[in-house]
């Protein structure tokens, strides 16, 4: 066995072994298609915000015709915010009364995208983390909706995670992932004091793809994951 006994060397070591935890995968959306990404995600982790961000990124990509679906309609509070967000990016919000039936909202949605040509869905949902039980219930449900509905589009459900919630942020992942199975991951609220090695566990353990990072409040506050500058926040090497 090679003996490693500089900083330099040991780094370099754990680097290749984190590495091998890994996988960054780009989350495109396909032209000629519906695609609809069910945002996931407890309370508090910044669903909406990212659903912006997103939909700020994917503009800039060139991709026309953005709807938002306001799933949450568990908080009031969570469907105005996803009208906010609408107005900023010049998305088109479909949304229902507080207490509406999720999955109706985005089926709704879903029947509206296909009859205007549109080409992605950023649909929200309710994170109630206290009562797992009704949350996966309810998940559940609207992943049925959603699969029957949608046809041959593209469907992904990608899974919002906190970058501060430490070891939680791995039981939530697999609560999540338990009830609908989650394609990805975006990491929020990550800066340098909150270096995200939550990324690893979960990766290790779900085997899950990290599709993005988000480090600020701004829309353009969104950046693709990129393994080699993860790692080298992780482990200070700039």
């Amino acid at each position: 066995a090679n003996r490693v006994n500089s900083q330099e060397g040991i780094l370099g070591e754990l680097r290749e072994i984190l590495q091998g935890y890994l996988t960054q995968q780009s989350l495109e959306v396909q032209p000629d298609k519906l695609n609809l990404f069910l945002i996931l995600g407890v309370n508090g982790v910044g669903k909406t915000t990212t659903i912006a961000k997103l939909a700020y990124y994917y503009q800039q990509q060139g991709v026309q015709g953005i709807a938002m679906s306001a799933g949450d309609t568990f908080r009031a509070g969570a469907i105005d915010q996803l009208k906010i967000h609408g107005e900023r990016t010049s998305c088109r919000v479909v949304s229902q009364q507080p207490g509406a039936d999720p999955g109706a909202v985005i089926y709704d949605t879903i029947e509206s995208a296909q009859n205007k040509g549109e080409s992605l869905i950023l649909a929200d949902t309710a994170g109630r983390m206290h009562t797992k039980k009704n949350l996966v219930k309810e998940l559940e449900k609207v992943d049925k909706v959603v699969s029957r509905r949608m046809g041959q589009g593209i469907y992904k459900k990608i899974l919002v995670i906190d970058s501060t919630t430490g070891q939680n942020g791995l039981h939530q992942a697999e609560v999540f992932h338990e009830a609908v199975g989650v394609d990805g991951l975006i990491l929020t609220k990550y800066d340098s004091t909150a270096r995200g090695g939550l990324l690893l566990a979960i990766s290790r353990k779900l085997k899950l793809p990290i599709f993005f990072i988000g480090r600020g409040e701004g829309l353009d506050h969104l950046d693709a994951f990129d393994t080699q500058s993860y790692l080298d926040d992780l482990l200070s090497l700039q």
